[in-house]
């Protein structure tokens, strides 16, 4: 394996950082569909490069005329580990030089569609500023997540010290690409009740486990199946864009996977796994049996104890339905939010400009206190409080009180009550694991599904990722840990598909997460849980900061808002191996130093 997924080395990141604007990101929906790849690389010397293994994947019928070539720079204008972003008239396209050569590829991220050119270049690949997707910058090839797809390359070559980059227009429009998946070659009927690859969910980790198992070969049956109504989507979206459908919000349309023959079952629920028939049966009665099974069933809402649960117009936000009716229905009306987890807040923070009143009920002294500690999370609630939204905290809900079975109040347990039209309950999650109880695959003491390092469970045969498992993590000696990240559910789905088909492969990627509200994101790269402290760099009032979380005397994760990309840098850093020193942190935060990592090349230790 290469890339992000192969063993870690030292990276040597190229740190020229300044302040950014405030830069809004687009809400760009994941694109459908296929690209149609440029590929038609040849080698020129030290100073070109090439790929001639994917010029197969052009249509043969191109024309010259399908092509657009531009002189973009001089020779000298770029500098070894430097990208800049080039117009070719058609088009826009990242130029990159490194160790002598020049590069060429789509300039945006496929995920959300980020400038790639303000992310960070380091040894053969580009890191996205926004959330840590990683691109090779020979092939363009997605080599970690999120996102599932991959980036167009162009051909570069120097023709009298001016470099030229000769691009497919259509490649140049779409700024992405699918990789090649091969095709069932089974002839089995689609009633059939068997399929060599079972896969429940339909989220990142299922649907990467199963483009994966096509990109890699695998010509087999595959069936997909969910409880959801709709082909997979962008979750993480349902809290921030309340008002999208599933079809803005897909992330593979119905046709995309007919093309790569990968069957989708939708409102299928597990009732029971039967591992020694190698047999799942659906509440329906469907049974279908399995070579290989996959569990990607994530997590499912908390259950809370109040009374008047038969109350209408109470949501745990889980489908984009949940969502259209929760903005619907709060436009100008009352809004309670219960749970200030990063759902329940997006949401809150998503009805301020809809509803009449917002509040939000929760457990603790602040916000995100567990996640983000104490400083953060007051600069949040003053966020959001500027917002007009009202906060409830160290309280709980006792009742929910309805009128002709319509939500009209909630009554919290100190005896306030609140007015209410709609409530969203986001107080946590469980997995989504209870029709595994008598299965015999090994479920931890809190339902989650425990995997080694390749994703298989204790049963032979038997994988899981994604928000159900708890899995070994490296940077923590390998302790087992549950990490409910979209990002690190793609992960999972890739490495249980290399399992499967016999591949050793392991989870070998740097968690990251972000959450948007109020036009603003905080991005979140590392793994830190237990942190014992927070060293603040910039300004927390101003919202331009970052917060390095360390446990003893290292870092271990960190967060941003308005610093990008150095949460990527960070990433990058911690994935090459090294470590970073609580020490070298403070003493940057007492020169003022706010988000100068350079340092970390020289003083980063393995």
């Amino acid at each position: 394996m290469g890339g992000c997924f192969s063993k870690p080395k030292a990276v040597e990141v190229k740190v020229e950082l300044s302040l950014l604007e405030k830069e809004k990101e687009v809400d760009g929906l994941s694109p459908n569909g296929k690209a149609s790849p440029f590929a038609d690389c040849r080698p020129n010397g030290a100073l070109g490069h090439g790929s001639e293994d994917d010029s197969g994947l052009l249509p043969l019928n191109l024309k010259t005329r399908d092509y657009v070539e531009a002189s973009v720079c001089h020779v000298k204008d770029l500098e070894n580990g430097q990208m800049r972003e080039v117009d070719l008239g058609s088009g826009r396209a990242l130029l990159i030089k490194e160790h002598g050569e020049f590069f060429a590829m789509g300039h945006k991220c496929p995920h959300y569609g980020a400038p790639l050119v303000k992310g960070v270049l380091s040894k053969g690949h580009v890191r996205c500023p926004w959330h840590g997707a990683c691109f090779n910058v020979t092939t363009g090839d997605i080599e970690d997540f999120p996102g599932l797809d991959s980036l167009p390359v162009f051909q570069v070559r120097v023709e009298k010290e001016k470099v030229i980059i000769r691009a497919n227009k259509q490649a140049l429009q779409s700024q992405k690409r699918s990789k090649p998946m091969a095709r069932c070659s089974s002839v089995i009927h689609s009633s059939t009740g068997f399929s060599h690859v079972l896969i429940i969910g339909s989220g990142p980790a299922a649907l990467v486990c199963a483009e994966t198992l096509r990109q890699e070969g695998f010509t087999d049956r595959i069936v997909m199946c969910t409880m959801d109504r709709h082909p997979p989507y962008d979750r993480p979206k349902l809290s921030k864009s309340l008002e999208s459908t599933a079809e803005q919000l897909r992330l593979r349309s119905v046709d995309f996977l007919q093309d790569h023959d990968i069957e989708l079952l939708t409102e299928k629920e597990v009732a029971a796994v039967d591992v020694k028939t190698r047999t799942v049966t659906f509440e329906d009665g469907l049974k279908m049996e399995y070579r290989k099974l996959f569990i990607a069933t994530g997590s499912k809402p908390k259950p809370m104890n109040y009374k008047g649960k038969e109350v209408k117009n109470v949501f745990h936000l889980q489908t984009p339905e949940d969502a259209n009716s929760i903005a619907r229905l709060a436009n100008n009306k009352n809004a309670v939010i219960v749970g200030t987890s990063f759902v329940g807040m997006e949401v809150a923070a998503a009805l301020t400009d809809k509803a009449h009143s917002v509040s939000v009920i929760g457990i603790e002294s602040l916000p995100f206190k567990k996640a983000l500690g104490e400083k953060v999370g007051k600069v949040i609630m003053k966020l959001f409080e500027a917002n007009r939204v009202k906060f409830y905290m160290l309280n709980e809900v006792s009742e929910m009180i309805g009128h002709h079975g319509q939500l009209k109040e909630v009554v919290l347990k100190s005896g306030k009550v609140l007015r209410a039209d709609v409530c969203v309950i986001g107080a946590g999650s469980v997995p989504a694991s209870s029709f595994l109880k008598q299965s015999g695959i090994h479920l931890d003491s809190k339902g989650f599904i425990t995997v080694n390092k390749m994703m298989q469970t204790n049963v032979e045969g038997v994988f899981a990722g994604g928000d159900v498992v708890t899995f070994p993590f490296p940077q923590r000696n390998n302790k087992k840990v549950n990490i409910p990240h979209w990002q690190m559910a793609h992960v999972h789905g890739r490495v249980a598909a290399l399992s499967i088909m016999g591949r050793a492969a392991e989870a070998k990627t740097v968690p990251y997460f972000w959450s948007a509200m109020f036009g603003k994101t905080i991005r979140y790269a590392g793994y830190g849980d237990g942190f014992d402290d927070v060293i603040i760099q910039g300004d927390l009032d101003e919202l331009r900061f970052v917060a390095f979380y360390t446990r003893s005397e290292e870092v271990v994760a960190v967060a941003s808002m308005n610093y990008d990309p150095i949460v990527s840098r960070v990433a990058e850093v911690l994935g090459s191996g090294k470590t970073i020193k609580k020490r070298d942190v403070e003493m940057l935060a007492r020169l003022g130093k706010t988000g100068d990592i350079s340092w970390l090349i020289d003083k980063g230790s393995h």
